[in-house]
């Protein structure tokens, strides 16, 4: 429209009220006052009985504004009511967007809720499969693409949804690795709803920008999981380190993105020395090369495969130890101040409440005392009751985890079958590393540290297993 009044094709601009002109108030009375008359344009607006050829300036000088006030007002007020009814919807774990994510469909009963798409999820599965095996981002899409299995976009389309995008549609999509990053990275395949990780500018504004992910909605158990937590937590871990695969291979070695130098802490190097008709397959820590001062020490790769594989077997001989002790451990009473004396961890988090506690009152005398400013006061204070929270949050998670063994179970949420299954191999595989290993560590004559999965757990199961032997001893 404003090119045809630039242009002198337009001498009238006719509207049935003001708020079909627009309900941004101030562009409003800048065409009114402003735009249309440098023009010549007569503007009518019918319902609200306004001609600008016959008006009275002087007199409408207060309406309009006001009128033109009220239906942005109007704007902004449902705007307000929308975003709180979507809130609202997403905090009770309702799928409020337009499409649902690739791998799932909207229920037919109920709109707001995800089931399966079998085909899709099946896809969903296999990607995470692959990752697990080592595969890299590009190396599942070229597969995918090589299988001639229909991209998001184009399954979208072969199922008749409408939709617009703002990719080229004349074309067949494919897999990218982005795209496979995009499923690899979203929750929503635990069967946890992750919504509201983006937000509109304001009401004026049809730009949104991305919520920092501590202020994203999540609900837990929503809809039916593809993926397994556990499986879900691994994929998340390998993304974060590079898994470069072997040559010849679309496949990572074993060990890949899970070993480390104990004293650098960067990644491992693996090398292999071909003589002959013999390869011996070796990891150094390669950093001294890049002048930052590491030792040079190495393992071979057949050393560290039986290291960590007895390492394993001895931890899951000890978790099964564990759990057969303890079970019946739901139901037993317990009283957490008698579990905190056995609990190293809860005492020593204890301790530190106490010690911020005894900081942050003590900066009244300092202030007394002339030792400190009221700035300083202020500053110092904001960080000791962060430290605080932080100690305090901390503990209630050590807490909610016992309480969790005590009511469930120790085995609650464990493959126990899986843990068995460790006891039956004779040599170790890549999925049994991701599965139990979260990262080993390297050090100086061929010392090894293994960090499994779950520590924190399994360490209050020992500290439950102490517990409730004392508390046996003491009823005999």
């Amino acid at each position: 429209m404003m090119a045809d009044i630039e242009a002198g094709n337009v001498n009238c601009v006719i509207v049935k009220d003001l708020s079909r002109l627009g309900r941004d108030y101030i562009e409003a009375g800048r065409f009114i006052q402003k735009t249309f008359p440098a023009f010549h344009v007569r503007f009518i607006a019918i319902t609200d009985h306004f001609d600008s050829q016959t008006a009275d300036m002087n007199t409408k000088s207060l309406v309009l504004p006001v009128k033109n006030f009220i239906n942005d007002s109007y704007c902004r007020d449902i705007s307000g009511k929308v975003k709180s009814h979507q809130r609202t919807k997403r905090e009770q774990g309702k799928f409020i967007g337009a499409f649902a994510v690739y791998g799932y469909r909207k229920s037919a009963e109920d709109k707001y809720k995800l089931c399966p798409d079998d085909y899709a999820a099946e896809i969903v599965r296999k990607i995470f499969a692959w990752k697990r095996e080592g595969m890299s981002t590009q190396a599942i899409a070229q597969r995918l693409n090589e299988l001639g299995i229909l991209s998001p976009l184009e399954y979208k389309k072969s199922l008749g949804e409408k939709f617009s995008t703002g990719f080229r549609t004349n074309l067949t999509a494919k897999w990218s690795a982005v795209a496979v990053k995009r499923i690899l990275t979203n929750e929503i395949y635990t069967g946890v709803m992750v919504q509201g990780k983006c937000e509109k500018v304001n009401y004026k504004v049809n730009k949104t920008v991305a919520k920092p992910q501590e202020e994203w909605i999540r609900v837990e158990g929503t809809h039916e999981a593809i993926i397994s937590t556990e499986d879900f937590e691994i994929v998340q871990n390998l993304l974060k380190v590079d898994t470069k695969a072997k040559a010849g291979s679309s496949c990572s070695h074993l060990f890949s993105g899970l070993l480390f130098c104990g004293d650098c802490k960067e990644p491992m190097t693996r090398r292999v020395n071909r003589y002959k008709d013999i390869s011996k397959v070796y990891f150094i820590c390669s950093t001294r090369n890049r002048g930052k001062g590491c030792t040079r020490h190495s393992i071979l790769e057949d050393e560290l495969k039986e290291i960590v594989f007895q390492t394993l077997q001895v931890h899951v001989s000890v978790f099964l130890d564990v759990c057969s002790q303890l079970e019946h451990i739901q139901e037993m009473e317990v009283n957490f101040e008698e579990v905190a004396r056995f609990d190293k961890e809860i005492e020593r988090l204890h301790k530190e409440q106490d010690k911020y506690m005894e900081l942050r009152v003590g900066l009244y005398e300092d202030l007394k005392s002339g030792l400190i400013t009221e700035t300083d006061l202020r500053n110092f204070r904001a960080i000791y009751e962060k430290q605080y929270e932080e100690t305090k949050d901390a503990l209630q998670k050590q807490e909610e985890m016992i309480k969790r063994l005590f009511r469930n179970g120790v085995a609650s949420g464990v493959r126990l079958e899986r843990f068995k299954d460790v006891m039956k191999l004779t040599t170790l595989d890549r999925d049994t590393l991701l599965c139990f290993v979260n990262r080993i560590e390297v050090f100086e004559e061929k010392k090894v540290y293994v960090e499994f999965r779950g520590k924190e757990e399994f360490h209050k199961m020992l500290v439950l297993q102490e517990y409730s032997l004392s508390k046996a001893a003491k009823r005999i």
